[in-house]
Protein backbone atom coordinates (compact mmCIF):
# COMPACT_ATOMS: atom_id res chain seq x y z
CA UNK A 1 0.00 0.00 0.00
CA UNK A 2 1.38 3.43 -0.93
CA UNK A 3 1.12 5.96 1.89
CA UNK A 4 1.56 9.70 1.45
CA UNK A 5 4.99 10.60 2.81
CA UNK A 6 3.73 13.63 4.71
CA UNK A 7 0.69 13.52 7.02
CA UNK A 8 -0.42 16.92 5.70
CA UNK A 9 -0.97 15.14 2.35
CA UNK A 10 -3.46 12.86 4.11
CA UNK A 11 -5.46 14.93 6.60
CA UNK A 12 -7.83 13.34 9.09
CA UNK A 13 -11.34 13.17 7.59
CA UNK A 14 -13.79 15.66 9.01
CA UNK A 15 -17.28 14.55 10.02
CA UNK A 16 -20.21 15.86 8.00
CA UNK A 17 -22.17 18.74 9.40
CA UNK A 18 -25.40 17.65 11.07
CA UNK A 19 -28.49 19.30 9.60
CA UNK A 20 -30.49 21.52 11.92
CA UNK A 21 -33.80 20.13 13.10
CA UNK A 22 -35.60 22.87 11.18
CA UNK A 23 -33.89 21.74 7.94
CA UNK A 24 -36.29 18.77 7.86
CA UNK A 25 -39.63 19.60 6.26
CA UNK A 26 -41.47 16.92 8.31
CA UNK A 27 -43.35 15.71 5.23
CA UNK A 28 -41.94 12.19 5.14
CA UNK A 29 -39.50 12.71 2.27
CA UNK A 30 -37.64 9.67 1.07
CA UNK A 31 -34.84 10.11 1.59
CA UNK A 32 -35.08 12.55 4.45
CA UNK A 33 -32.21 14.95 4.99
CA UNK A 34 -31.42 13.00 8.16
CA UNK A 35 -31.27 9.74 6.16
CA UNK A 36 -28.70 11.38 3.91
CA UNK A 37 -26.80 12.62 6.95
CA UNK A 38 -26.77 9.09 8.37
CA UNK A 39 -25.32 7.77 5.10
CA UNK A 40 -22.68 10.51 5.16
CA UNK A 41 -21.80 9.55 8.74
CA UNK A 42 -21.36 5.90 7.66
CA UNK A 43 -19.00 7.01 4.86
CA UNK A 44 -17.11 9.27 7.28
CA UNK A 45 -16.70 6.46 9.83
CA UNK A 46 -15.29 4.19 7.10
CA UNK A 47 -12.94 6.94 5.88
CA UNK A 48 -11.82 7.65 9.45
CA UNK A 49 -11.13 3.97 10.09
CA UNK A 50 -9.03 3.77 6.90
CA UNK A 51 -7.18 6.97 7.85
CA UNK A 52 -6.45 5.62 11.34
CA UNK A 53 -5.02 2.44 9.79
CA UNK A 54 -2.78 4.52 7.51
CA UNK A 55 -1.63 6.59 10.49
CA UNK A 56 -0.80 3.44 12.44
CA UNK A 57 1.19 2.10 9.47
CA UNK A 58 3.23 5.33 9.35
CA UNK A 59 4.34 5.04 12.97
CA UNK A 60 7.30 2.86 13.86
CA UNK A 61 6.40 -0.19 15.94
CA UNK A 62 6.61 0.16 19.72
CA UNK A 63 9.19 -1.84 21.62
Amino acid sequence: MHLPSHPEDDPRPLPPERPNDEDCCQSGCSPCIFDLYSEEMDRWRAALKAWEAREAARRPPRR
